[in-house]
């Protein structure tokens, strides 16, 4: 995976793609053999996968931040934090849930300053991927 929360989920996004263009006329007729079997799971499958797709998308347009300032070293505190978190979840190992919400948070924050490189890659992803899986509706 890449160094950021950005760059892993446009590699994602890329191998899903990649995996839909090689596959989607072979996954089709499966999907309607399913559908005519579990009309209601299939239909929801496509529906909730676009919708979330809809949804990244969305959050991903929202991303503007050009103007926020000292971002990247905020970022770097965030590493900072990570690597703590890291040392210190071995030492409390009851609190590992906490730790994993701080990561999680900090991996958004880390990524932000790469986010104008990707966010227009990311969304050309997420469309190219919803015009496949609206085919597979069809």
């Amino acid at each position: 995976m890449a160094d950021n929360l950005f760059e892993d989920l446009k590699e994602v996004l890329q191998e899903f793609k990649d995996f839909l263009d090689e596959k989607v006329a072979v996954i089709k007729p499966a999907i309607t053999a399913l559908r005519s079997i579990i009309p209601d799971q299939i239909d929801n499958l496509l529906d909730k996968l676009i919708e979330l797709m809809n949804k990244l998308k969305a959050e991903v347009e929202k991303l503007d931040v050009s103007a926020i300032p000292g971002l990247g070293e905020a970022a770097e505190f965030t590493d900072q934090i990570k690597n703590f978190v890291g040392s210190a979840k071995s030492l409390l190992p009851d609190n590992a849930d906490d730790f994993d919400a701080i990561t999680d948070i900090a991996d958004v924050v880390s990524g932000l300053p790469s986010i104008d490189e990707v966010k227009g890659e990311i969304i050309a992803l997420i469309d190219a991927i919803v015009a496949h899986l609206n085919s597979l509706k069809e």
